[in-house]
């Protein structure tokens, strides 16, 4: 009898920290990186390099799905406005360029804008869930007058039977940028702007 009321503690104390553990909010700290060559463009002209966070909240989803849910995945803009300025300067001194934060008149520019970054639920079946991201990211190059802006769309679908702690969804979500910000610094566009 004895031990049938201590099965039964540890088995709710078991269902206690699952649930909790269910609830509990991800602050992901994400360093995503770019991989992918950049056109070369430049012969070692300024340019002035902004990284910003357009989004509207810093929270990017919940870990169900659900809107009203306490188990909200969130990316804060000051940890990652800077590894997003660090890429892009990499970026820019790849294709050719010296990269400054310092702006100058008639100077070009390049501005790198974290437009949308969501976190949802996907289609579930009998035992898997989905979970589904997508990132926005937009690049505007400046220069004499002429503007040029592209915008690069990342998106991934990811099927589970148990959802995903706090490590997969951070290397899921950097994985998610990373293909972004690829996406962005591949643009010939970018270039041929900056080294008019």
């Amino acid at each position: 009898m004895q031990r049938r009321h201590v099965l039964g503690a540890c088995a709710l104390l078991l269902a206690t920290g699952w649930l909790a553990g269910c609830a509990s909010p991800h602050y992901l700290q994400l360093d995503p990186k770019r991989t992918a060559r950049v056109p070369q463009s430049g012969s070692g002209q300024a340019v002035t390099v902004t990284a910003v966070d357009g989004r509207d909240s810093e929270v990017i989803g919940t870990r169900t799905g659900s809107a009203m849910s306490t188990a909200v995945i969130t990316v804060n803009a000051h940890e990652l406005v800077p590894r997003l300025q660090a890429e892009a300067e990499r970026a820019v001194r790849e294709m050719g360029f010296t990269p400054t934060t310092a702006r100058a008149e008639g100077r070009p520019s390049l501005t790198l804008t974290l437009d949308h970054l969501g976190y949802e639920r996907g289609e579930s079946r009998p035992l898997i869930d989905e979970a589904r991201l997508e990132a926005v990211l937009i690049a505007e190059a400046i220069n004499a007058g002429n503007t040029y802006a592209g915008t690069y769309t990342s998106r991934r679908t990811q099927s589970y039977a148990m959802r995903p702690d706090k490590k997969a969804n951070t290397r899921m979500v950097n994985e998610l940028l990373s293909d972004g910000l690829d996406r962005a610094f591949r643009d010939p566009e970018l270039g041929r702007l900056l080294a008019r």
